[in-house]
């Protein structure tokens, strides 16, 4: 998404869909343009969490779409004992034979997640930490039943397969597996040394060719029954407190909506910039090198 607005597509799309952490290096790079509240009155609909995060002070650039855990899945016909914690990917002893992955990515949530385990915390900050947690990832790598980098979502479908026994996933897409059947054996859990709660946010580009359309758009998005309709249809969770009355199914269960004791353990990924953002690029690159 990124390389394509600055390819020229901020002038193509009318809304683009970046991740909570992302919104504030696109609005330094002026990529995405202010939101005019005044054409959202469904804005009044979010939870107040979701309202004025710090990602993006008073929702100028952003506006909530649909938000987020990222945990592990695992298979426990191969990995009986996996503990609580983010080991099962990053100790040898909790996992010494089945394959596993990593996702590729962006880099914050494999970094925030050996952080974690390293007891830095999910949402390290310091160069030396980001060092450490890199080193982990280098080795983790030299491991025999590392099975590469791949994706949440495609990593999901390979342990449907029974290709690999754990990676790093997305509750929604684990939701989806447990609604259509394909998953019924598979595990999931928020590890206990903290993890990421995430919002997949609208914003709308700075040269959008109909920006009318795109505030009518996220107004629509986040009109009550529309927001239960999405959520009710893939299965991530809706930051519409209006819309909840609405939501059926899976969508009432504690893997979309962590309880209050998990919430404690998860953390929206401070933003990056400039220099930091470089600096953390940098390391993520040498990693997957």
């Amino acid at each position: 998404m990124a390389a394509k607005l600055k390819a020229g597509g901020d002038s193509q799309y009318d809304v683009v869909i970046p991740s909570s952490y992302y919104v504030p290096e696109l609005a330094d790079e002026g990529l995405i343009q202010p939101i005019d509240h005044s054409q959202i009155p469904n804005f009044k609909n979010l939870y107040p969490k979701f309202q004025n995060p710090d990602y993006d002070p008073g929702d100028k650039y952003s506006m909530p779409y649909q938000w987020g855990t990222t945990g592990i899945v695992y298979d426990p016909a191969k990995i009986a004992n996996p503990g609580t914690g983010w080991g099962i990917l990053f100790d040898p002893k909790v996992n010494p034979n089945y394959p596993f992955v990593l996702p590729k990515g962006e880099g914050r949530d494999q970094i925030g997640a050996a952080c974690a385990y390293l007891g830095y915390g999910f949402n390290c900050s310091q160069e030396s930490q980001w060092l450490t947690a890199a080193k982990l990832i280098e080795q983790t790598k030299a491991r025999s039943n590392f099975a590469g980098f791949v994706d949440e979502t495609p990593a999901r479908d390979e342990m449907k397969s029974g290709l690999i026994a754990a990676s790093m996933a997305y509750n929604g897409d684990i939701a989806t597996c447990y609604a259509d059947g394909s998953c019924p054996k598979l595990k999931f859990y928020l590890p206990a040394e903290g993890s990421e709660i995430w919002v997949d946010t609208m914003a709308i580009p700075a040269h959008a060719p109909n920006p009318q359309l795109a505030l009518e758009f996220i107004n629509y998005i986040l009109d009550a029954a529309h927001g239960a309709d999405l959520s009710n249809f893939n299965e991530y969770a809706s930051p519409n407190q209006a819309a909840q009355p609405m939501l059926t199914g899976i969508m009432a269960s504690e893997l979309i909506d962590p309880t209050p004791a998990q919430m404690q353990n998860l953390q929206f990924l401070a933003p990056l910039r400039g220099a930091q953002y470089k600096l953390f690029n940098q390391i993520w690159t040498s990693v997957l090198q």
